[in-house]
């Protein structure tokens, strides 16, 4: 049976809030619920992130609905700014996720060290278990709010991506990049040293001018594929993307297990890189396209990439990732029951 997805192009944006109303992605949305609206706070240096001004249409319908809305995001393996809940706000706040802007408080859904979490039994290929972040496992329902565009190791990051990646703990994180971790070509090093000063995890260093991964602590979070001019690092592709890809799916179903929830894809900003990059260039790669809404994750993003492959006139994730079957996602999650990818389309 197809999934109904709602469709609202970019030069309608102002009417965001009457769109959302039509879409019907609140009807599971109940009086004193917690709602967790799951989104990225940004990144300093990359423009990428969803900005507060289209999160306050949410709100102001979660409210009318008396529910009790709150913005969510839990933190990186890699030590950033994001790595904890202290810097973690500050950096939301800097980008303007306010009470203020935004009508609703935000919480950092692992704690203030990026530690609490919860167990959720799965029994799937990769996982018996899975670990969610305390407050999003903690939560009633929820409205994924997914900033579309490339992803280095799984070719797209959408909805998908941002329920299973983004809501797994540091320890889920972990688990889930374990088998993306890039071979080195060293004969194409040149010692300039810059890979190391991107590797959050202290896995890199200089021996005889050449670098020197140690795997042991290599997080496989791809800094260093995206920072290295040379092509020095790549991933190992006899399984990594579609091995990634299958593990956040398994995330993905741990998260949403016995919750009610539903999902709005942004379309803007359309770039190579995910928005953990702290890159000044990681530029749009096209115009501004629309907002993408459903109650089902798997038709809402494989309408994304439909729509923003009409636009570019080809496979756009194909053209940036090569050798990356992006799809993988959506094929395992119709599989495990998450959704279906056969969608009709609604343009509003």
């Amino acid at each position: 049976m197809s999934s109904k997805v709602y469709f609202l192009p970019w030069n309608k944006k102002g009417e965001l809030y009457s769109f959302l109303k039509v879409a019907g992605i609140f009807n599971h949305v109940k009086a004193r619920n917690f709602l967790a609206v799951k989104i990225h706070f940004g990144e300093d240096g990359n423009e990428g992130y969803i900005k507060p001004e289209y999160v306050l249409p949410v709100i102001k319908i979660a409210k009318e609905k008396t529910a009790y809305p709150f913005l969510t995001d839990a933190s990186t393996i890699y030590v950033g700014e994001r790595s904890d809940a202290y810097h973690h706000l500050l950096v939301a706040h800097k980008h303007g996720f306010s009470i203020e802007n935004c009508g609703c408080p935000v919480v950092i859904a692992d704690g203030i060290k990026g530690n609490a979490e919860k167990k959720v039994e799965v029994n799937m290929k990769y996982f018996k278990d899975v670990y969610i972040a305390n407050e999003i496992y903690n939560a009633d329902g929820f409205i994924f709010m997914s900033h579309f565009k490339g992803h280095g190791i799984i070719g797209i990051g959408g909805a998908l991506k941002n329920i299973g990646m983004g809501c797994g703990s540091k320890a889920g994180k972990y688990a889930m990049h374990h088998s993306s971790k890039p071979l080195v070509e060293y004969e194409l090093c040149v010692g300039c040293g810059n890979c190391i000063k991107k590797c959050y995890q202290n896995a890199l260093s200089l021996v005889n001018k050449k670098i020197v991964m140690d795997e042991e602590k290599c997080a496989g979070c791809g800094q260093c594929i995206s920072n290295c001019a040379l092509q020095v690092f790549k991933l190992d592709w006899s399984e990594g993307a579609a091995t990634v890809q299958e593990k956040i799916v398994e995330y993905a179903a741990g998260v949403l297990k016995n919750k009610s929830s539903s999902y709005i894809n942004f379309l803007t900003h359309i770039s190579k890189y995910c928005d953990c990059f702290r890159l000044t260039k990681n530029d749009p790669l096209m115009n501004d396209i629309g907002i993408v809404a459903g109650n089902d994750p798997v038709a809402v993003d494989q309408a994304s990439y439909d729509i923003v492959n009409k636009a570019f006139g080809k496979d756009f994730f194909k053209e940036l990732y090569p050798k990356i079957d992006s799809t993988v996602q959506f094929d395992y999650a119709e599989k495990v029951g998450l959704g279906t990818r056969d969608y009709v389309l609604i343009e509003c």
